[in-house]
Formats: structure tokens, sequence, C-alpha cells
């Protein structure tokens, strides 16, 4: 996907909204509530396995709301496959 987008999905995240600040991308779970505070730190030893030094290579970021059936992307392609809605014609 090479479209140039943000990371908050249609709609924001449920229960928290819209991100307009820096973010992290961690990879796995992040375990506790919601808005929980995390702490990065430096790793006390350094990684040597396989798995912690190969390079990560995205590919796609889902952006689809995550309040329904999200099907969408971006607000422009709703809008392209809906056609002109009946509330925006006037």
């Amino acid at each position: 996907d090479l479209t140039e987008k943000g990371i908050t999905p249609m709609g924001g995240y449920v229960r928290y909204g819209e991100v307009n600040e820096d973010w992290v991308m961690i990879k796995g779970a992040c375990v506790g509530v919601k808005k929980r505070p995390l702490i990065l730190r430096k790793s006390l030893h350094v990684p040597s396995s396989r798995k912690h030094t190969e390079a990560i290579d995205l590919k796609f970021i889902d952006t689809s709301s995550k309040l329904g059936h999200g099907r969408f992307q971006t607000a422009e392609e709703k809008a392209k496959f809906l056609g002109p809605l009946a509330s925006k014609q006037n």
C-alpha cells in the first residue's frame, strides 16, 4: 500500500480517539489496561538471536475502521466507492 496516510484508523481508535503526536509500533502485544503509560528503555544485554537482528519489512498498515465492518482505508476511497451521497448534494 503506497498511499500516504496517518496511523489513525477511520473514526479513530476505540476508547482512545485520533493519534496526532509521534508514535511507536511494537511487535507483539502489550498487556495492561488501555491508555497505560509505557516506559521504553535500552535492554541490559545485546540481543543476538536471529529474530532480534533481522530487518523489518513493513508492507501494510490497516487503517480501516475498528468500530464496525471497516472496509475502507481512507475517506477518499470511501467517497469514491459510495459516490455522491444525498446529504452532500444540498
